[in-house]
């Protein structure tokens, strides 16, 4: 990734993490008009002797391309430190990830993201919040279907969401 890629990833996460609380549709300013985008985020998070693994894609069911959106997770338990995210995500705190999720055409999917992390700790369980932080300045008019809080308990199990 070069450096103006870097640069403008860090400045459209960055708005999107000081822009509101995770599952925030309405964060990325006032809409544009005409622009209706239904952005959804499935997948899975498991957890099993600290390690914490959260996959998921994002989706346009809306009329309307999306140039950009990004994606945040929020952790109930801190990350251990020092850990390397993938290169579409930046840290937006101790317990949040943002990720740009790229362009997402109508009626279209983007590739899966897939986050590993070690948590502080052997934690018995962790919930982890999954929501829409920048849509591009699109409408949705169904912002249920990208936010999501998944209880995620130390069985190796996949919870769904």
């Amino acid at each position: 990734m070069s450096v103006r890629s870097k640069a403008l990833l860090g400045v459209v996460l960055m708005a999107s993490v000081t822009a509101g609380t995770c599952g925030s549709a309405r964060a990325d300013g006032p809409a544009r008009a005409g622009r209706e985008a239904d952005l959804a985020h499935h997948g899975y998070a498991s957890l099993w002797q600290g390690r914490l693994e959260v996959r998921l894609v994002s989706q346009n069911h809306g009329s309307s391309d999306v140039s950009e959106a990004t994606v945040r997770l929020a952790f109930s338990e801190p990350a251990a430190a020092g850990q390397e995210l993938p290169p579409a995500c930046l840290w937006g705190g101790e317990r949040v990830v943002v990720c740009r999720t790229g362009a997402l055409r109508a009626a279209g999917a983007a590739g899966e993201l897939a986050i590993e992390l070690r948590t502080q700790g052997s934690p018995e369980q962790v919930t982890v919040e999954i929501g829409t932080a920048w849509s591009d300045g699109s409408t949705d008019p169904h912002p249920d279907n990208d936010r999501h809080r998944v209880l995620v308990l130390a069985t190796g199990d996949a919870y769904v969401f």
